[in-house]
């Protein structure tokens, strides 16, 4: 093979899409939690998608995540693909917050010095809940169009919520009411961005906001 040929081949593989490794780990409740990894480095963030996706709908954000110098984790929350949860759940709590933590866990364990986490809908509930159970493990929430949580006066670290104008529930009701209560009763440090449009949490990736979305998540995680 010439070196031309290499010459072009190593350009090829530099423009083809970064392709994830899978890792997987315990949740402290006995279960276990399959995820993608792009990037590398100490900043680390987990990717908690929405009720009706699993980790591969990331694929198009991670990169640039990745890209901007964070190593993304996108979990399968119990019950997609092979996570599942485990014997010493209890009844009443499906611990969805355990395989949030079991992520955050693991980039702490495998050298992130700081450790955020995005949540889509109830994606963002879980991750809410995992910060409020171990507030020293996540410095950065971005909750978007989250699920409301009972107590969002202890989140910890940074916020930043995100919903568009007008999506609503099946009752056809504004989620952005609940969702400004909950940014109102956050404490500082926290932001609110409001997007256009009425597409839903990772739905939004998919309309023209898409990019202002993934733009704004970088931000954030980026700031010092």
């Amino acid at each position: 093979m010439t070196i031309a040929v290499l010459a072009v081949a190593a350009v090829v593989l530099q423009q083809l899409p970064q392709q994830p490794s899978e890792v997987s780990f315990p949740t402290q409740d006995g279960g276990v939690v399959y995820a993608d990894v792009y990037g590398e480095g100490d900043r680390g963030v987990v990717l908690a998608h929405g009720g009706r996706f699993s980790k591969e709908s990331w694929t198009a954000q991670a990169p640039a995540l990745a890209d901007a110098g964070f190593r993304a984790v996108a979990i399968d929350f119990r019950g997609r693909g092979r996570s599942r949860g485990g014997s010493e759940s209890t009844a009443g709590d499906d611990g969805e917050r355990f395989d949030v933590l079991a992520a955050v866990r693991y980039l702490h364990e495998t050298g992130a010095s700081s450790v955020s986490v995005v949540g889509a809908s109830f994606g963002g509930w879980a991750a809410a809940l995992a910060a409020l159970e171990a507030p020293d493990q996540i410095d950065r929430l971005v909750l978007l169009a989250h699920s409301p949580i009972d107590q969002p006066e202890r989140l910890p670290g940074r916020t930043l919520f995100i919903v568009s104008r007008n999506d609503t529930t099946a009752r056809g009701v504004p989620r952005l009411i609940d969702i400004r209560d909950q940014y109102q009763r956050a404490p500082d440090p926290k932001e609110l961005v409001v997007l256009e449009g009425a597409a839903h949490a990772q739905f939004i990736f998919e309309t023209d906001e898409g990019e202002r979305l993934l733009r704004e998540i970088i931000r954030f995680l980026s700031q010092p």
